[in-house]
């Protein structure tokens, strides 16, 4: 292999690796494993009461571990460093809001209550909404910016390990 081709390939490889380890990637990993929890909750069937509250709550878990470090650490530092995201970051933290709102109602409940299923899924649908801006608009100015998104991992996991659950 030439010495370009060689340089070029080993630089590809080590942005890849980078890649894979910052905060972008850690946040989509977020993404997708509460997706999952999401579609395993639809699959459960009306009497599967036990099951949809373990998995309703680990869903509301997640959701507030998540959004507590992206408030805490990503959303300032795209504000700050990443062109034109203002307000990305103003209308991610609005929907946080009232996915909180529907979290903080869905762990005050029990499955078989009024309402339960419909506003996990709704919650659901916020999320999904929610995931789609971040990912096509917010991460790929995260990504064009001068933001160490490694450090920012790192800094990320260690405060969703913080965060004091409910109940």
């Amino acid at each position: 292999m030439p010495a370009n081709t060689q340089a070029a390939s080993t630089a590809a490889k080590r942005k890849r690796t980078e890649t894979a380890n910052d905060a972008v990637a850690l946040l989509k990993a977020d993404h997708a494993e509460v997706k999952a929890m999401f579609e395993q909750y639809e699959g459960l069937g009306k009497r599967a009461l036990k099951a949809k509250k373990t998995l309703a709550t680990k869903i509301c878990h997640e959701l507030i571990k998540h959004t507590t470090a992206e408030e805490e650490i990503f959303y300032p530092a795209v504000r700050a460093d990443a062109e034109d995201s203002e307000d990305l970051v103003d209308e991610a933290t609005v929907e946080h809001a009232s996915a909180k709102d529907l979290i903080a109602q869905i762990l005050s409940m029990e499955p078989g209550d009024d309402l339960y299923d419909a506003k996990v899924t709704v919650l659901s649908e916020q999320i999904e909404h929610h995931v789609k801006e971040e990912e096509q608009e917010m991460f790929p100015k995260a990504r064009a910016s001068d933001l160490d998104l490694v450090a920012m991992a790192v800094a990320i996991a260690e405060r969703k390990k913080q965060v004091v659950l409910p109940g």
